[in-house]
């Protein structure tokens, strides 16, 4: 088994500084030395490429994702599965967003980080990357996955709940694919998706992302909206129902698809099923246009809007794919 590591920077690999943790830690050395130690794997099994430069991820953008897609592709030939290390606070992001564009990759990348630097004496990156070798090693990972705090997820199904606790991710929809242990514990999720033939590569673009708070205005929202943004991801209650009774506030909704840009809504709740017009407080702008996340994550949903509109789809054909499945990001609901 061939696998090739890519470092993106994150708490993983960062050294303390006069300004707080900043990536520096020597990896490649301490990847040999984990290696050394393994019956498995040795030195010259495993490849890395560190990315220039190494950042915390929440300087991450659709850039850095496609400087991943890159490498894996540079290296695909070389390997037989991929690790992407990554810092925790957009990880969930880049593994989806990862996911849509590598449907025809092939071979299995596993994202994986650590809650403290791999220098502590209580760090969790050990036990995060031997996690994701061994994943990676098992033959039964599949597309985009990530492994943290002993469990393998789907990598577009999987949200961070926790900056501190080192199982700090879940997937609320979903569950998890696998726990570590003796042996590891494997859960059956296959919902492929349609796949996307040579997707275009990521670019930045501009979609504004909203929550929905008691006593929010439409004025408020408007002017959140202007200039307008080439897709809106609003963060409704519940299943979808946002403040009907608010005056106005529908009307700016509407105001924004009838210019044709896409309005996705998504809920506040960690784990839900968004279905738009279930209550008369969503009902208005499901009629308007506006097209619900259905079990997707924040991350998966906005990762996938990115997606879209860097293939070219504006307005309601980039709305009408919200609810098909690319890579397994979404339970389709046949009518």
């Amino acid at each position: 088994m061939r696998i090739h590591i890519t470092y993106t920077g994150g708490t993983i690999g960062m050294v303390e500084s006069d300004h707080g943790l900043v990536p520096g830690a020597d990896m490649r050395g301490w990847l040999r030395r984990l290696l050394g130690e393994s019956d498995e794997l040795s030195d010259g099994d495993v490849t890395l490429t560190e990315l220039d430069p190494l950042i915390d991820s929440s300087n991450a953008t659709p850039d850095n994702w496609q400087s991943m897609i890159d490498d894996l592709y540079a290296h695909r030939e070389e390997a037989d599965a991929f690790v992407v290390l990554h810092g925790t606070d957009t990880m969930s992001y880049s593994s989806a967003a990862l996911s849509y564009a590598l449907t025809g990759f092939g071979k299995p990348v596993i994202f994986t980080g650590s809650q403290h630097p791999l220098g502590k004496i209580e760090s969790d990156a050990t036990a995060n990357v031997t996690g994701a070798l061994n994943a990676a090693l098992s033959g039964r990972a599949t597309g985009v996955s990530l492994f943290f705090g002993h469990h393998l997820f789907a990598g577009n199904r999987v949200t961070k709940a926790s900056s501190w606790a080192f199982e700090g991710f879940n997937s609320p929809s979903t569950g998890m694919l696998a726990c570590t242990g003796t042996p590891w514990q494997w859960e059956s999720f296959d919902n492929p998706g349609e796949g996307w033939p040579t997707p275009k590569p990521y670019t930045r673009h501009d979609v504004a992302v909203i929550d929905t708070v008691p006593g929010m205005s439409a004025d408020r929202l408007a002017a959140m909206l202007n200039p307008l943004p080439e897709a809106v991801l609003l963060r409704a209650y519940g299943v979808g129902n946002i403040p009907s009774l608010e005056p106005g506030f529908t009307d700016v909704i509407a105001n924004a698809l009838d210019a044709g840009v896409p309005v996705i809504v998504a809920s506040q709740c960690e784990q839900a099923n968004v279905l738009l017009g279930r209550y008369e407080t969503g009902d208005a702008i499901a009629k308007a246009g506006a097209v619900g996340t259905g079990d997707m994550t924040l991350e998966a949903a906005y990762a996938k809007i990115i997606f879209l509109l860097s293939q070219g789809l504006t307005g309601t054909e980039l709305s009408a794919w919200m609810g098909r499945s690319i890579a397994g990001e979404i339970t389709v609901q046949n009518d």
